[in-house]
Formats: structure tokens, sequence, C-alpha cells
């Protein structure tokens, strides 16, 4: 680094976006001596990976098939996008889970001897009635069904074509440097 002293220890690392906007003096030899250019998951393993990784926390429906979520998936979802996809499932999850406990509600506050007070609250429901099942939200194969339905990539496909010849620019220049 211009101004510094040499030293073995010290490792500078960049990371970009838009690595087709990089001036060009940051390229230059000796400046970064590895590129990596990390695309998006080309494989439904990988993003098969992604999705247990992203969902590590929730609790699953044993009914749900991450691999058959991962199928549907197309190869130009970015890492934004399966966090999106993810908790738009979890969001439809905890909905589904809200529409049981109104439904509950409903039903008990029809019934004038119920012995609590009237009208039963959410509120109240959750504190003092409500059992751990009743409060349990999982996330089912059919909640990632919305999800998928709603999501709409963030890189479209020309972009996917572009970042793919960046790529190869980036890795043919990095070829002639080399002897």
């Amino acid at each position: 680094m211009s101004g510094g002293k040499e030293s073995a220890d010290v490792f500078v690392i960049g990371a970009t976006n838009r690595p087709d906007l990089l001036d060009p003096a940051l390229l230059r030899p000796g400046r970064f001596d590895r590129m990596l250019y990390l695309g998006v998951s080309d494989t439904h393993e990988a993003q098969l990976n992604i999705l247990e990784a992203l969902t590590r926390k929730f609790r699953l429906d044993p009914g749900l098939n991450l691999h058959n979520v991962a199928e549907r998936c197309p190869f130009n979802y970015t890492g934004a996008d399966f966090y999106a996809l993810c908790s738009d499932a979890m969001l439809s999850a905890m909905s589904r889970k809200a529409e049981t406990i109104e439904e509950k509600l409903g039903v008990l506050n029809a019934q004038p001897t119920h012995g609590y007070p009237h009208p039963i609250t959410p509120q109240y429901y959750l504190a003092e009635l409500a059992s751990p099942e009743d409060i349990t939200v999982y996330v089912s194969e059919e909640d990632f069904d919305r999800a998928l339905k709603a999501l709409v990539p963030s890189v479209s496909q020309a972009e996917m074509e572009h970042y793919a010849l960046v790529q190869q620019r980036f890795s043919q220049k990095k070829g002639e440097e080399e002897p």
C-alpha cells in the first residue's frame, strides 16, 4: 500500500456487488492478488443450503420439505431474495396463526357464560388461556408456496447475463497477468 510500511501481516479485502464499476487503478497488478467472483447459487443443492441456514431458527412444519422449495426457486435468486422468501414464509405462517387465534376468540366470545372477562381480548387469551401449541408458529410448505408466488427476483435474467460477462472479463484479465 502506498505510504505504508511493507508488512506480510496486512491483508486488504475488498467486496463489491458492482465489479464492473471498479476504478481500473484498483485492478492494477499488485493491488489485489486474488479475485474471487461469488455469483448467485446455481444449483438447487446450494439453494437448499441457503434455505436451511436461513430457517435454522424457524419451527418448520413436519410436512415441509425444503428440498421441494429449493427445486422451485429460480437460479437468479440472490441471498437477499432468499432472505425475503424465508421472511415472507414466516410472515404467512404468523398470519395464519393469528387467524386461528381470532377464530378461537370468536367461538369463546360467542359463549356468554365462559367465565372470563367479556369479551376476551387477544392479549388476555395469549397471556392467560393459550397453550404452548396455540402460540407456536410452524412454517409450512404452503407458506413457502405463497412467498414464492409473490417474490420477484431482485436480479433480472438480463442482469444475470451481464454479470456472467463481467465474471468472464475479470477471469480473463487475471489469467493474462499470470505467466
